[in-house]
Order: C-alpha cells, then structure tokens, then sequence
C-alpha cells in the first residue's frame, strides 16, 4: 500500500527586519525607485548597542543589552517608542525603526522613525531598579537625542513615569529642563491631553473610513480584538461607544468570546480587579489564536508582531483587519487576505494616531502653549482621515493591496525629500 503523501509545511520568514525589508521592496518596485536610493532607504541611518550596568536592590550589578536605532531623518526629526521586553532584539528594533518611517511619511508629519529596546522583563524588576535603568539608558543615548534630533516615546511596557526619568536625565546632562526631548509625559511635565487614547482613537477613526468604503454600517457591526493592553481595550471602547458589538478579547493570559456582545465597561473593571479577561461572566474561554478567527467585521490585532501568518490567514473571517500593534501580519499572510477580500489596515496607518498626537506633544512644548483635549481629536481625526483617503486613492491607482498603497505612498515622499536634500558632502 503507498504511504500517504502529506502537504509540506510551509516555512514563513518572521524575522521582522527581513519583512519590513520585504514590504519595503514590493513598495519601491512599483515605484521603480533608483537602486541607489532604494540602498540608501532600506539601511538605517545610525544604530547603536548598549551594555548596561545596574546596581540591582540586593547589591549586584547586572547587565542588560539595549538597542537604539535611527532609520532616517530625511523629513524631519527621527521618532520612535522605546520598548522593554525580554524577546527584544536587535533585527526586531531595525525593523520597528524603518516602519516608524514610514508610518510619520503616511500621516505626512514632518519626522523620521527611530526605535529602541532593552532586553529585560519590567515585572521581575522594582521600581527602583526600573528607575536606574532607564536613567542609565537615557544617559548612555542623550547624545544622539534631542528634540530636534530624536524623540522616543513610550512602547510595550514603557509608559508616562518612564518618559519622565527619561526627560529628567537629559535635562540634568544637558543644564537645562527639556520636555520636547520625549512625547507620551504626564500631562503636568508637558505631556499632551488626547496621548493616551491615541493610537486607539486614531484606529477608529481609520476602521469608520473603511467601513463607509466597503458598506458596513458602523452601528451594526461586530469586532474582535487580540490584545487587551493599552491599545486594544482603548479601542473596544471606543468601538462599544459606536455601537459596535465587541464578541471577542484576549490578552497574554487567553482569550474570551461571547456572540451575544461583550459589556466592554464590565470587562474593563473584571481586568483592572483579576489582572486579566479570564472568568468575565457570561463569556466562554478560547485561546488567543482562536479570538483572531472570530465571524466579525472588524479584527483589531494589538497584541505584538506575527500573529497573523500563513498557517492561520486562510481561517480569518473578518472584512477588515485593523493593525493597532506593529507587524502583527506576516507577508504571506498579507496575500492570502488580500486574495479573499480582507481589507487590511496596516499598522503604518491604523495605529499611526499614536504618533500624530506625538507630534502635537512635540509642537506644543516647542511653543510652551497646550491644547484642549476636544482640538487634539479634532486634529487627529482630520489627519487619520486625510492619510486614509490618500492610502486608498494609492491603493486603487497602483491595483495593490492597502499595505503596498501605504508603502508606495510613504517611500515615494521619504524618496522625494532625500533627493531634494541630496547626498553630502
């Protein structure tokens, strides 16, 4: 009897350098992008690796390894969170780097991407040793910051005190208080109203404008939502105001469904009171993988990079995918949506609200006048919008996917200034 032949796995790439490096090439084809400038694009501008020494409670130092990488500052100031993970690594901080670039080039806000990292787990370690931490990472890149250099910001397990130490340390070294050197500070050391709801906001500002394109009813509409940190609960929230019924959340503990709709105010005070959405009344527990393959309108994946990839993509039912962490969709992944009708949001647009009211931090410590929160949304949305029009307009010129639109529009404006600016000396 012949043995049965099996279908091979397919083996996916998910270094997430190597697929920004992919994205970015799909992009510059359809551009045609001179190879020398296409070689000058992809690398980045400057990356630094760190050592560094902490005296830990107990008396000991230990080492920790830390990352900070400018991509490019061709249109302006570079601009990146600063994340602390124990999975942080070198290529993932490049890559994160290269799509702060484009995703400010998206939104047409006059910067450049940085990114940067610290190989540790912020749960193993006391406040005070957190503290010491970051101040030795601020200190060992206050060279290459400023705020007219580089200007971090608050990412995965990083939050508004971290960007306090960070401002304090490099206003001490360099004599003299400097707020616009971080975004996303307490609101009473110049952080802006509107920050911490950003990224989300400007997700559903992004999710209304595709739903409107493809005939959704917002008010009718079910979502799902992979991750429920900062990002992914903001947005089910904001979503529930809408009238969008939440089915489906997860975070790192698991996930949970209820087809009937999930009371998103109820599950906020479960999380905060149990520390996860596990056990919340009335809702079922699936994995996390599971709330991904959800029957909804709207995915929103906001939990960390490669979630969705090619052994999964095919068993995704939502209309829309809306990318409110980076890289979560691999690029097989991305063909196999494209192909059964899945319109993709990509992270470059759907979470860039985030950075935008970055921005509007940034340009109201410049000029040391602050904004009501009501003119920050106000603000937010008509950029989210406008990007939205112009990444879809692209999209349909060049008969690519949203991805690829997102790309061919970032890369040709980040393209234009470096010409113009020219190559010195």
């Amino acid at each position: 009897m012949a043995a049965i032949q099996r279908p091979l796995q397919v083996e996916e790439d998910l270094n997430p350098f190597r697929i920004a490096m992919r994205q970015f090439d799909t992009a510059a084809d359809h551009l045609k992008l001179d190879a020398g400038l296409r070689e000058v694009l992809r690398r980045p501008h400057r990356a630094l690796t760190l050592s560094l020494p902490v005296k830990m409670d107990n008396g000991s130092i230990r080492v920790f390894e830390g990352f900070r990488v400018q991509h490019s500052n061709a249109r302006g100031p570079c601009k990146g969170g600063i994340r602390y993970h124990p999975s942080v690594s070198f290529d993932e901080v490049k890559a994160l780097a290269s799509w702060m670039t484009w995703k400010c080039a998206t939104v047409n806000i006059p910067f450049g991407g940085a990114k940067g990292g610290i190989i540790c787990d912020p749960h193993k370690l006391s406040k005070g040793e957190l503290e010491r931490l970051t101040r030795r990472y601020a200190y060992e890149i206050s060279p290459i910051i400023g705020p007219d250099r580089d200007i971090p910001a608050p990412d995965v397990y990083t939050d508004s005190q971290v960007m306090a130490w960070i401002m304090d340390t490099y206003s001490m070294t360099h004599g003299n208080n400097a707020p616009g050197v971080v975004t996303g500070k307490p609101t009473f050391l110049g952080g802006s109203l509107g920050r911490n709801e950003a990224t989300a906001r400007g997700c559903l500002f992004v999710i209304r404008a595709a739903c409107k394109v493809l005939g959704i009813e917002v008010g009718k509409a079910t979502a799902a939502v992979q991750g429920f940190g900062n990002a992914g609960s903001i947005a089910a929230e904001l979503l529930a105001a809408d009238g969008v019924k939440i089915v489906a959340v997860s975070d790192s503990h698991g996930g949970i469904v209820n087809r009937e709709g999930l009371d998103v105010q109820a599950l906020l005070k479960h999380k905060r009171k149990s520390g996860t959405v596990l056990g919340f009344p009335g809702a079922r527990q699936i994995s996390s993988g599971q709330v991904l393959e959800q029957d909804c309108d709207v995915l929103i994946p906001a939990a960390l990079e490669n979630q969705i990839t090619l052994e999964n993509a095919s068993r995704i039912r939502a209309r829309i995918v809306a990318e409110a962490a980076n890289g979560p969709t691999t690029p097989g992944a991305d063909a196999v949506l494209h192909k059964q009708g899945t319109m993709v949001l990509p992270d470059i647009l759907a979470n860039a609200g985030g950075v935008t009211v970055s921005y509007f931090e940034w340009v109201q410590d410049l000029q040391e006048l602050f904004w009501e929160e009501d003119d920050v949304n106000r603000r937010l949305e008509k950029v989210m919008a406008r990007a939205f029009d112009n990444v879809h307009r692209t999209a349909t010129n060049y008969k690519v996917d949203m991805r690829t639109g997102a790309y061919i529009l970032a890369i040709d404006r980040v393209a234009t200034a470096t010409s113009a600016r020219g190559i010195w000396p």
